[in-house]
């Protein structure tokens, strides 16, 4: 589990976060929402630690990781799976490269069982045998998915997902939800999302975090999102027609 502490962060005057408290558990998928510039995004940056946070604390499984020095962190770092929004595969790598990055530089396997691990990361994202293809040479699904499983190369206790769908049709990010919410369930994860996609938040959303001005507006599942009457929440997300179309028939 992660917690979070009244986390505050301020960029000089600009409060962007103010005092959250959350708890992130293992094997669910928790969702972090709101508008643009609501501070999710400088959110998850506080929790990896790419942020420091101007207050508050950040606790994995109990322990403070922002008193930590970066030394003391490597340990919970080794343990932290992170797809960025836009893939960020090494053009100049193969995908079984991309996804033997982290295992190169953070474990003494050999080569044989680096090759086997990435085989079985391919696998579970069902890209089997695409170990020799470039990036150049994979559609926008591909990517994330080489993506996931290049996250999930190390085992992590810990998966940090920025808006998966950004960029994909509609059976694709579907698809990419269901990948990540089965690696959740299957390696009992503690996975966080970022994201703005409604069909995220009622396909996969568990545990959803609602940002407002940066503050933790609503906390639920996406059983209860269709019945809060928080109206910020419900601006936001039934914001469409076909949302509030939907919302009517739940």
């Amino acid at each position: 589990m992660i917690e979070t502490i009244n986390i505050c962060k301020n960029f000089g005057d600009n409060v962007v976060l103010k005092d959250i408290n959350v708890q992130l558990k293992a094997g669910r998928n928790n969702l972090i929402i709101g508008s643009s510039g609501s501070g999710k995004t400088t959110l998850l940056k506080c929790i990896v630690g790419l942020h420091k946070p101007t207050s508050g604390e950040v606790l994995y499984d109990g322990q403070n990781f922002t008193k930590m020095h970066f030394v003391e962190r490597v340990p919970i770092r080794k343990q932290i799976g992170m797809l960025f929004q836009s893939s960020a595969l090494f053009d100049s790598m193969s995908v079984q490269d991309n996804i033997m990055f982290p295992l190169n530089l953070f474990t003494d396997m050999s080569k044989a069982e680096k090759i086997d691990r990435a085989n079985f990361c391919l696998e579970r994202v069902n890209l089997a045998g695409k170990n020799k293809l470039f990036p150049a040479e994979l559609s926008g699904g591909m990517k994330k998915r080489v993506g996931i499983a290049r996250a999930i190369s190390m085992q992590p206790k810990y998966l940090f997902v920025d808006e998966p769908n950004s960029g994909l049709d509609p059976k694709t990010s579907i698809l990419i939800d269901e990948l990540i919410a089965e690696i959740t369930v299957d390696f009992q994860t503690t996975t966080v999302v970022v994201t703005h996609d409604m069909n995220s938040v009622m396909g996969i959303g568990d545990h959803i975090i609602f940002l407002n001005d940066g503050q933790n507006w609503w906390e639920g599942t996406n059983k209860e999102i269709a019945h809060t009457d928080n109206a910020e929440l419900n601006a936001f997300v039934f914001a469409s027609k076909f949302m509030r179309a939907a919302k009517e028939k739940l």
